[in-house]
């Protein structure tokens, strides 16, 4: 106890052995001017928007024997679906598929990056000699049943991806629900 005595007594004798409260070692003073490098701390950002809204984007809502209903709009049978448009695609059945109805997906500028194709209810093969005309043009192309190329194109078509698709509607029920009845 005497030696905490004589240590608090030292601690009020001697200032100097006392930590000094935390300060700032510079505070800019009511008169001073700022630098350059000051400055830049208090500078408002701006921003300039070059473009203000997105494109609109195409996205398929729902499908069923008949056809499919994108972006609000119903389309009958099969179809073509460009990034900015929808076009009737005249084949019957992926026996049908051929490099020729292919041939919009090549001429679009900018190029497109994927063909997504939907086959109807199951997945079927492509002839390959289409395949390899695509490829030999740096078009990637997906073949699935239609409910999974509906899904894979509205992802691709979500992340801003240059994408088309080529959609023969299954024969069965609609299995893709528009966004205000899958809430319910």
């Amino acid at each position: 106890m005497a030696t905490a005595l004589a240590l608090r007594s030292l601690y009020r004798a001697r200032p100097s052995l006392r930590c000094p409260p935390v300060e700032l070692l510079w505070a800019p003073r009511r008169g001073h001017r700022l630098s350059p490098a000051d400055d830049e701390l208090y500078q408002r950002t701006h921003i300039s928007l070059l473009q203000r809204e997105a494109a609109q984007a195409t996205y398929i809502d729902s499908y069923n024997s008949r056809g499919f209903m994108i972006n609000g709009n119903r389309v009958l049978g099969p179809c073509a679906l460009l990034p900015h448009s929808v076009v009737q695609w005249n084949v019957g059945s992926h026996q049908d598929i051929t490099e020729e109805s292919f041939s919009l997906f090549w001429m679009l500028e900018p190029r497109i990056e994927i063909v997504v194709v939907g086959t109807g209810d199951r997945t079927e093969r492509l002839q390959s000699q289409v395949l390899q005309a695509m490829r030999q043009r740096g078009i990637a192309v997906e073949v699935q049943d239609t409910p999974n190329a509906c899904a894979t194109f509205n992802f691709l078509c979500h992340e801003g991806r240059v994408t088309g698709a080529a959609l023969i509607p299954p024969p069965g029920g609609t299995s893709l629900k528009p966004l205000g009845q899958a809430a319910q």
